[in-house]
Parts: C-alpha cells; sequence; structure tokens
C-alpha cells in the first residue's frame, strides 16, 4: 500500500497534475521573517551540497547556499507573500467602454513546484473594459507575483485570471500561457520542443466570436 501511495505522488509529479486551484500554504507560512528563513535555508543547503559530496570549502562554492537562500527568498519564491501582492490602480476611461484590450506577449519565469526546475514562458492576457483600464506594467507585475512561487501552470492561469477580474471589476478576462517546462525538456524522454498552453475564459470571451478574434490578436489557432 505504501509502495502504491509513493507510486501516484511521482505519477502526480511526472504528469504536472495540480491538486488544488490555490497555493498549499501552511497556516504558520509566514510567521518566520524572511532574515531567519534564509539564514535555516542556507544551512540545510548546506548539508545537501555536503550529501552530494560537494567541496565548501572551495571558493567557488562557499557562499553557494547563503546565495540560494536569498534567491529563494527574496526573488524566486516572493510571490508566496502576500506582502507582496500587487495594488494596481484602476483608470476611468469612457473611451474605453466595452473594448477588448490584449496584453500579450508578457514574459515571466516560474517554478515547477514538483521538481523545483524552471517554467519559462509568455502569458497573455485580456479583458473588455467596463469603463475603468489598468496600467500595463500592473499586468506584468500580476503575472509576475503568481509566477514567482512553486507552480502548477493551471493553478498559474487560474489565479491570474480570478486577480484580474477582482482587480479590473469585470468577468470579462481571458488568460492564455504558453510555457515550455524544463523538467520535461531535460528528464525522462528529454523532450526540447514541446510547449504547454493553458487557458482560463470568462465572461464574453467565453462567447466564440470574441475568443476567436482574442485568438486572432495574439497570432494563435484555437486548438488549445
Amino acid at each position: 500500500m505504501e509502495h502504491n501511495h509513493k507510486h501516484n505522488h511521482d505519477m502526480l509529479g511526472d504528469d504536472h497534475v495540480g491538486t488544488n486551484m490555490e497555493t498549499p500554504l501552511r497556516p504558520d507560512a509566514f510567521q518566520m521573517d524572511n532574515e531567519l528563513k534564509i539564514e535555516l535555508i542556507a544551512k540545510h543547503f548546506t548539508e545537501i551540497m555536503h550529501i552530494l559530496g560537494l567541496d565548501l570549502s572551495d571558493e567557488s562554492l562557499k557562499g553557494t547556499p547563503l546565495r540560494v537562500a536569498k534567491m529563494f527568498v527574496n526573488e524566486q519564491f516572493k510571490g508566496l507573500n502576500p506582502d507582496n501582492r500587487p495594488h494596481p490602480t484602476l483608470f476611468e476611461n469612457g473611451f474605453k467602454y466595452k473594448e477588448m484590450l490584449v496584453e500579450k506577449d508578457i514574459h515571466f519565469f516560474s517554478t515547477c513546484e514538483h521538481h523545483f526546475v524552471p517554467i519559462m514562458g509568455k502569458a497573455h492576457l485580456a479583458y473588455v473594459s467596463s469603463g475603468k483600464v489598468i496600467g500595463l506594467s500592473k499586468l506584468n507585475r500580476i503575472v509576475d507575483y503568481y509566477a514567482k512561487r512553486p507552480q502548477v501552470q493551471e493553478r498559474m492561469t487560474v489565479q491570474i485570471a480570478n486577480e484580474l477580474m477582482e482587480v479590473l471589476e469585470t468577468q470579462d478576462v481571458a488568460v492564455i500561457i504558453d510555457a515550455r517546462h524544463l523538467c520535461v525538456a531535460s528528464r525522462g524522454i528529454k523532450d526540447i520542443s514541446s510547449a504547454t498552453v493553458t487557458s482560463s475564459y470568462h465572461g464574453k470571451f467565453n462567447d466564440p466570436q470574441v475568443r476567436a478574434e482574442l485568438l486572432k490578436y495574439i497570432e494563435m489557432n484555437g486548438s488549445e
């Protein structure tokens, strides 16, 4: 039974299947301050490197545990902390009322939560304005916030869409993510060419004509 349980977990990870649309966080996730997190991660990463047989007295490796710890807390996984959530401002713009606004090719870097290796790709965001608009750079920040955490691509797509609906005060939102997973490119069959496309359509974007217009804008076919 224990072997089958472990096998099921391995299958979930290798197939990149998420089990929850919310990032799995413990209730006490932010009781520890960042300085202590960095200190403890550096300590544990030192042990990992030691187990791998690396000589940490070497000048090239000596600072690696602390560099990795700082990168994890301050950069790569900063989107876990709700204090880093962007708070964009909406602007009244009657000229954009009922107009489709599209921001495509937002490049992002994330981390696969199953193998802790990079996910790299592009996000395409669209919404139909209710008379209010958001600065384009703020859309990039929303993508970056949800990318900077251990992720599953389907979850990230839904999280960004939900955030946009809340921020933009409209249900007319679409998110498409086109990404490459290094765990696929470098492990197993080593498929370096394939990409994964996920989407989340809401409101008017469930209309086939509106969706076709969006896909034309971002130069994708409707097969995904």
